[in-house]
């Protein structure tokens, strides 16, 4: 019979430097202790009580050590981590005796060795460098959907912010516009966002036949919001109505609609000059979040320009290379999560008010269309709080919400914050990433960016200014559709930067986009410029101006309480039918989903060319809505299989 056993644990640092010291115990009956202790050179520190099982039955309780130290000045500055095994990369086994029983152990830890010095014996590993001893240890960034600065901030009431005001108006058919406050809970379509769009609500009405291939640029006076959004038809919602127009141009009243971000901007730092990459939509701007570049692409991809991308296969590739790339060369971890379900419940928000209004495809996380990132590395934000609990090697962390209703082009459902559907997804999903940043034991050295991909259509009152093109040749291909040179920012979006290292309610003018995430990274970690674009770009690093963690930041986020939208009824079976019958779009996000899941299907396969010819072939045959809705659900079964196996396999190796 197995006998519960306890002993005491201190810990040395042989670092050379001042140390922040994470020390964790784990074995599959008592769970994980941790503790942790700031540590000068040479200094031991502790204690840590370690529970532990020994007897007949307790064998197999194993009893498994992880270390993580920051190393903050000294000869080896950095931060690092235990080594382990090929299915416990972080942890070093060693086993709890009898004798242990009620001692006090010191262990030890330099750059170059854990030594787990149990009273009847040690065992010793080695280190591994995550990061250079930089004061951040954790980078988390959240990117969310389509809303502009004004519109989620202008009538905040925030001191000393540049924001439209009530006398700011557009003009179309004769009538006036102004900026109001209590912007609707959702629109009932999607203002336009395309490359022409943007044009015309920077350029004015009809400034998009001004547009020359390759510029220059026509005159930015911001006047013609209300008129793009009068006229762009969705090809399932059709026009918006006349009584609508001047929703664009509608503000929140931010501290009563959005409470969670509200709260962000004023207990730490709020950016408004923060520009989208260019002045285009979604999976461009994000593509310069993620490599500095869109590779020419200045539209949403097509089709046949996804074909194009997947004749080498296996995801979008940039010229220079994405920041995952230069982070494996530099042998720094990183992490991806998304807002979606698993288990028997697959690609729902766990976020949404409503999720089941929400569609599995709006669970496909858009980073995943990436070479050399699979579906199979994004994972749940539903175990993000218990991970961050634990050992998490992960200097760099991307976060993506749920798109919602993709299939039918609603969004609803999600936690993007699209402007079709409510704001409340998106403010649980931040108030949970924060708040588990938050209570983890990386908070101090820690940074939440959060920020949107573009304006979405939603009025700005801030003409953006000139940019550095990226400078790199399109690869394999030019997927630009526009002729735009990329040396013009896009509309401004909200920038928050979340650091106890940030003093409360500062407002941030310096000129950012969405390299300057990179820009940050690159700063932090020693790595080089990917483009021209992020070699010229502000690091947010300056604003993160304390030399010592606040202790004032709140430990929860006020979170609002979620409305639903009755306005808008309950799908019928019969209308459903009829939507999922509808053909493929040429171009959008449907079809853009369908492709990456595409090639996470391929990913899955042994990749010999039968089996891709085979994913390919299948994929050629979906012609409908539903039939892309069954094929997303079928691939992300595939993947929650695939990681279950492997799960399984880790736990039988160990």
């Amino acid at each position: 019979m197995a006998t519960q056993r306890t002993a005491t644990v201190n810990i040395t640092n042989n670092t050379g430097g001042n140390a922040r010291i994470l020390l964790y115990h784990e074995n599959s009956t008592n769970g994980t202790q941790r503790g942790s202790w700031a540590a000068t050179p040479g200094q031991t520190v502790g204690s840590l009580t370690a529970y532990f099982e020994s007897g007949w039955d307790a064998g197999e309780a194993l009893d498994w050590w992880s270390v993580l130290i920051h190393v903050t000045d000294g000869p080896t500055s950095g931060f690092y981590i235990s080594s382990g095994t090929s299915t416990e990369p972080f942890w070093k086994e060693c086993q709890f005796q009898d004798s242990d029983e009620g001692q006090t152990m010191t262990f030890a830890v330099s750059t170059t060795e854990f030594d787990v010095n149990l009273h009847s014996g040690t065992c010793k590993g080695g280190m591994t460098k995550l990061a250079p001893g930089a004061p951040i240890t954790h980078v988390f960034v959240v990117m969310l959907e389509n809303r502009s600065f004004d519109h989620m901030f202008a009538m905040s009431g925030i001191k000393g912010i540049t924001a439209a005001t009530t006398k700011n108006s557009n003009s179309y058919k004769g009538k006036t516009y102004p900026v109001q406050n209590g912007a609707p809970l959702s629109l009932p379509t999607d203002p336009g966002h395309e490359f022409l769009d943007v044009v015309e609500q920077l350029g004015g009405e009809g400034a998009q036949d001004k547009w020359k291939n390759g510029g220059p640029y026509p005159p930015i006076n911001n006047s013609g919001f209300v008129a793009n959004y009068a006229t762009t038809t969705d090809e399932l919602t059709g026009l918006p109505p006349a009584k609508d127009w001047g929703d664009v141009m509608a503000c929140f009243h931010t501290p009563n609609q959005l409470k969670t971000l509200y709260q962000l901007a004023t207990e730490f730092a709020l950016c408004d000059q923060w520009y989208s990459s260019l002045p285009g939509l979604t999976w461009p701007n994000r593509f310069f979040l993620h490599g500095a570049s869109s590779s020419g692409m200045d539209a949403n991809p097509s089709t046949s320009q996804i074909q194009k991308w997947e004749i080498p296969g296996f995801g979008f590739r940039y010229p220079k290379g994405s920041i995952y790339d230069a982070l494996n060369k530099a042998g720094i971890p990183y992490r991806f999560y998304n807002d979606t379900t698993g288990g028997h419940v697959l690609g729902q928000s766990l976020f949404s008010d409503d999720p089941s209004k929400g569609s599995v495809i709006g669970a496909v996380p858009q980073v995943s269309s990436l070479h050399g990132v699979e579906l199979t590395e994004i994972y749940s934000l539903g175990q993000f709080g218990s991970d961050l609990q634990g050992p998490y090697p992960y200097p760099y962390t991307f976060i993506e919400p749920h798109y919602g209703n993709v299939r039918n082009n609603t969004y609803e459902g999600g936690s993007s914050q699209h402007p079709m559907d409510d704001e409340y997804g998106g403010e649980h999903l931040l108030a949970a990433v924060y708040t588990a940043i938050r209570n983890s034991p990386y908070w101090d050295t820690s940074l939440l960016i959060i920020t949107y991909d573009e304006h979405g259509g939603l009025y700005d009152s801030v003409a953006p200014g000139k940019a550095t093109p990226p400078g790199d040749k399109p690869y394999p291909v030019d997927y630009n559709e526009n002729g735009f040179p990329f040396d013009l920012y896009g509309v401004r979006v909200p920038g928050i930067l979340v650091s106890p290292l940030i003093p409360r309610s500062v407002v941030d003018h310096t000129l950012y986009d969405h390299t300057s995430i990179l820009k940050t990274l690159e700063e932090l970690f020693g790595l080089n410029p990917l483009t021209k674009r992020d070699a010229s770009a502000n690091s947010v690093l300056k604003t993160l101006s304390l030399k010592t963690p606040r202790t004032d930041c709140p430990t929860t986020l006020n979170v609002p309480t979620p409305r639903f939208m009755a306005a808008k009824p309950p799908m019928t079976a019969e209308k459903r039918a009829q939507l999922d019958a509808l053909p493929l779009p040429e171009s959008g996000n449907l079809v853009n989903a369908l492709h990456t899941l595409k090639k996470a299907e391929i990913e899955l396969s042994g990749r010999t060319p039968p089996e891709i010819a085979a994913v390919h072939a299948r994929v050629a045959t979906i012609q409908s809505r539903g039939d892309a809705e069954a094929y997303a659900l079928s691939v992300l079964e595939k993947v929650r299989s695939a990681k279950e196996q492997r799960k399984l396999a880790a736990r039988r190796k160990r």
